[in-house]
């Protein structure tokens, strides 16, 4: 055919005409459908390469390790949960106590420790149990109380922004964040109890100055005085002070601090510091701040009614004396005995001004 004409052959017309196009069809079928699946997927990677691509519809189903709020809520409990036992409504009660800021520890549906202490501060601070009241057991009538509503407010609201409340009487301690609750916590505080022991205190602690560890005599009496504080310093890991063993300490009326222990009890145990429990007291430290307001509440005064008063540790102990041990020129050992004179006394008085301690 000559490219300049304007018709069409009869070879070529029986390549376009009905008749003529199913031969055509059947020679190229199957590199039409080829063409076609090449098409889609040049499509698929041109739109996954678009913008709009990364904008994902898929739903990542959720952990096996928790369970939605309204399954929980929705659950009526048939068994009184003591500890040692084992089932998905332990891990309803975890995740509920999760929901509601009550640390109870990994959410693994075993009942252990770590549950019963954030059972501990529910009871406490939402149903108004005393220390001798409050059990280590979740019975239904409890888990109908947490399937409900529950609100925990701040008692003082102009602050700073995230302020930490501890409540003597409750032994619980509140973290909140513009007025919202992130943490509540069992806590072990002051016991009230007079002591006088051999203490290793850590530089940069109370009563140590220097540059490595020392052994000191110490006395004191076990409380934990009411207040306005504010957060001064913190340190990471272990430390040893005058009150006590320490792990991640945050301090806030000078060696005072609130810091993890291996042992919270339900009652007050401590030389003076508010104890938590000690998965607690790896991230409570990032929640607070320096400069952070403290309000300690002891059940008899406002915390403003006492200013700061120091803590009532730090005095002399005149009986306590240290062994040391040399060996003379001729071999013979001579055996020393030194009074140790503690460091100064720091007595509380009821008028000391709200005042934050000085680092270190």
């Amino acid at each position: 055919m000559n490219p300049s004409d304007d018709t069409v052959s009869t070879d070529d017309q029986n390549l376009l005409t009905p008749n003529g196009g199913s031969s055509w069809i059947v020679q190229w079928r199957s590199s039409l459908i080829a063409l076609a699946v090449l098409a889609i997927v040049a499509g698929i990677i041109a739109f996954s390469r678009s913008p709009e691509a990364s904008i994902s519809t898929t739903t990542v189903p959720a952990s096996t390790s928790t369970v939605s709020a309204p399954d929980v809520t929705n659950f009526e409990l048939t068994r009184t949960l003591k500890k040692g036992m084992r089932g998905n409504d332990v891990r309803r009660v975890q995740q509920r106590l999760k929901d509601l800021h009550f640390d109870p520890g990994p959410i693994d549906g075993v009942y252990g420790g770590d549950t019963i202490t954030a059972i501990w501060a529910y009871q406490a601070i939402v149903m108004k149990m005393t220390r001798d009241t409050i059990t280590d057991f979740v019975a239904p009538v409890l888990w109908d109380s947490m399937r409900g509503a529950v609100v925990i407010t701040p008692r003082r609201t102009k602050t700073s922004p995230t302020h930490v409340e501890i409540y003597l009487p409750e032994q619980v301690m509140v973290v909140f964040k513009n007025g919202e609750v992130i943490l509540v916590t069992h806590i072990s505080s002051g016991s009230n109890l007079d002591w006088c022991e051999e203490v290793v205190i850590d530089p940069g602690e109370e009563g140590n100055t220097g540059v490595g560890r020392i052994t000191a005599g110490a006395c004191g009496k076990s409380i934990t005085p009411g207040g306005v504080y504010a957060f001064y310093m913190r340190k990471s890991g272990l430390r040893e002070s005058q009150l006590g063993t320490m792990w991640n300490p945050v301090y806030f009326n000078y060696g005072i601090a609130i810091h993890g222990a291996m042992q919270v009890p339900k009652y007050p145990a401590s030389h003076g510091c508010i104890r938590i429990p000690i998965y607690i007291s790896e991230y409570f430290p990032a929640m607070v701040q320096y400069s952070d307001r403290v309000f300690v509440f002891d059940g008899v005064k406002e915390p403003e009614a006492y200013g700061s008063p120091a803590p009532y540790f730090n005095r002399p102990w005149p009986e306590y004396t240290t062994t040391t041990s040399s060996t003379s020129s001729t071999s013979t050992t001579t055996t020393t005995t030194t009074t140790i004179a503690p460091p100064p006394v720091k007595n509380p008085t009821s008028t000391v001004a709200s005042t934050v301690p000085p680092v270190g």
